[in-house]
């Protein structure tokens, strides 16, 4: 139930994030040339989006560090296996584990440093340039992003270890799409 619900929350914050960067990227560009013509001039020029860009790169950030969280989970992070592939079951087993363990472990490095570099800023004034929120908070999804990395690899790896299988994307499939068996058309008719 629990990995259900951060699952969930996981894809829903990628999800919110890309869609409102998107948003406000457009209204800020749109809002840009539109300020060029005279007509809306007046209207327009006394609104300020300057904050916009930099909301939009601290979203991409979050995003980039819990997407790749869900890299992990989902197996869609580019790999180079052909010679793991070639190895025999139990060394492949070895590797893979090792692979596995040393991801988890550089995630949690990862984690823990940026856990003490927000510590440290928390203490401080520091404000962003244009929004002027606390630091701190801009650099939290380095702590949080990176811990959830590391538990997705620990949550491969166990799953590795007793079943044998690793998450594999499929870029053929997409959710939602079905697709007919080759030479079939739609209702099952053959071609």
């Amino acid at each position: 139930m629990f990995l259900r619900i951060l699952d969930r929350l996981e894809e829903l914050l990628i999800t919110f994030l890309i869609a409102a960067a998107t948003v406000i990227i457009f209204i800020a560009v749109v809002h840009r040339y539109l300020v060029g013509i005279p007509v809306f001039y007046p209207y327009l020029f006394p609104i300020n989006l300057a904050w916009a860009q930099e909301l939009c790169i601290i979203m991409f950030v979050w995003m980039a560090k819990f997407g790749a969280a869900y890299g992990v989970r989902t197996g869609i992070h580019v790999g180079v296996d052909v010679l793991v592939n070639k190895l025999g079951p139990n060394k492949r087993k070895v590797i893979v584990m090792f692979s596995l363990l040393c991801g988890a472990l550089f995630t949690f490095v990862v984690g823990s440093m940026g856990a003490k570099f927000v510590y440290g800023l928390y203490h401080t004034d520091q404000v962003t340039a244009d929004m002027e929120i606390p630091s701190w908070i801009t650099y939290l999804c380095v702590p949080l992003g990176s811990y959830l990395m590391c538990f997705r690899f620990l949550q491969v790896a166990n799953n590795f270890w007793h079943t044998g299988h690793l998450p594999h994307h499929d870029e053929t499939q997409v959710e939602g799409v079905e697709i007919d068996a080759p030479g079939v058309g739609a209702g099952g008719i053959a071609r």
